[in-house]
Order: C-alpha cells, then structure tokens, then sequence
C-alpha cells in the first residue's frame, strides 16, 4: 500500500493568509507517523507569478516527503522554472517558455506531473509536446502511474470552473483508457473537493488551500462572488493498495 498527499491552488501572494494556510499543510503532512510516497502540488503556486510569489512557495513547498510541483493558469512559466525550480536560463538568456512537465519515479509508483496552463489564459490545455511526453511515461514502466495536471478534463457541475477546465480532452482520454497502468487522474483549479471518472479512471479534484470554491446550491453562480476564505484549507490522500484499488480521503487542516 501507499499513500501520496496532494494539494492544490496555494496562490502565494493573493491574501496576506496565503502563506500561513500553505505553511500549516505542509508543518502536517511534515507531522505525519508515516512516510508518504509523494507530496503533490497541483498549480496556481503563485498569484500574480511573481519572483517573490515564488521565492516564498520554494521555501513553503519543501519536506521530508518526495515532492512534485506542476504549474497552473496563474502560474508563469519563466519565473516558475527560474525561481521555483531553479533552471538556468536558456536559449536568449532567458528561461524556457514551453511547457514544464516533469515525472517523480519510486520504488513503488511513477507520477506524471503535466503542464496544462496556456499562458495568459484561465483554461488549459494538454499540447502536443505534453501529451507525447506524457505517452512516453506511460509506456516506459509497469509501476502504476498516476496522471496530474491543473485543469479538469471533465465537467464538475461548477458554472465558474467547468467553463476554464480542459480543453480538447479527447486525446488525453485515449491516452488513459490505452494504458492500464494509470491508476488515477489527479487535478487541482476547482477549489473545491470533488470525484468522478475520465476514461474510465478515478478522477480526483483536489480542493483548494487559499480557498474553497462555493458550489451552484451553495450560491457559487458569480465569479468573484463565490470564493470563500473563512473554510479551513483542506487535502487529499490518494491511498492504492495491492489490489490496484485507489481511496481518496479529504482532511481538513486547522492553520
């Protein structure tokens, strides 16, 4: 059996508590009686994708526990690979603008972290570069992989988010249904917790740290009006076991 942590939508910079919520997941997956496979970290690092948005989320996103940071629609892709991830520059001097995906490797499982953002825009997109990268993971192991990236490839009944999710999923969905070894598709952007299937896999919707996301029949119809700041921040653990079988568990954090 193992366990992995994902969280989601830290937004660094976008309240004066944005830090202080992210620190306090982090100091509680640190706390845990236990070692998690990985600690994933499913976009919107920064607000505003500033270099000091940045400098603040590589100090908070650290821990003894493996872990995989992927960007998101707020996120700039310059700055995130400068400052968070520590890339030198490339061609022209400065850092590289396509898209950052990256693969975390373990003993027991492979963790596909995929760019969805399209620079300047609140929807996402899997491009061809990512979805070929992303099909060369999937085919170099047998280990169970799991599939993250910000945006929803599927309808979350949310109005404001389901309007910026993924765009042209449909290759992604062959992708999954092709490789049995997917064990789970893994997503932050909705700000709030939520299950569903994509190609015929679990998809899990991590909630967000900054925010939750109010629902339609919780009065979450307004962009701008719905964001609620008072609700604590909140995780998921992915738990697979032998059988193949994921469990998701949502814990809420006290900050």
């Amino acid at each position: 059996m193992i366990v992995i942590a994902q969280l989601s939508d830290i937004h660094i910079g976008a309240t004066a508590q944005s830090v202080g919520r992210a620190d306090a997941v982090m100091r509680y997956l640190d706390a845990l009686p236990y070692d998690l496979d990985a600690v994933l970290v499913t976009g919107d690092i920064a607000d505003h994708g500033l270099p000091a948005e940045y400098e603040d989320a590589r100090k908070l996103l650290t821990s003894r526990h493996p872990v995989l940071v992927g960007p998101g629609n707020h996120d700039v892709r310059p700055e995130f690979r400068r400052v968070l991830l520590g890339e030198g520059e490339g061609e022209g001097g400065e850092p590289g603008t396509g898209p950052i995906n990256q693969v975390l490797r373990t003993s027991k499982a492979v963790y596909a972290m995929c760019d969805s953002s399209i620079p300047g825009q609140a929807a996402g997109r899997l491009d061809e570069e990512t979805l070929t990268w992303l099909e060369g993971v999937l085919e170099e192991s047998d280990l169970p992989v799991f599939v993250a990236f910000h945006h929803p490839p599927a309808p979350l009944h949310s109005p404001v988010i389901d309007g910026i999710g993924l765009r042209d999923p449909d290759r992604l969905a062959a992708l999954v249904a092709g490789h049995p070894n997917v064990a789970a598709v893994l997503t932050g952007h909705a700000h709030t917790a939520a299950v569903t299937t994509f190609a015929g896999r679990p998809l899990l919707v991590a909630s967000g740290v900054v925010f939750t996301l109010k629902l339609p029949w919780e009065g979450g119809t307004v962009p701008g009006e719905c964001a609620d700041y008072d609700l604590p921040p909140s995780i998921a653990f992915h738990v697979l076991d032998d059988a193949g079988r994921v469990t998701t568990h949502y814990r809420v954090v006290t900050v």
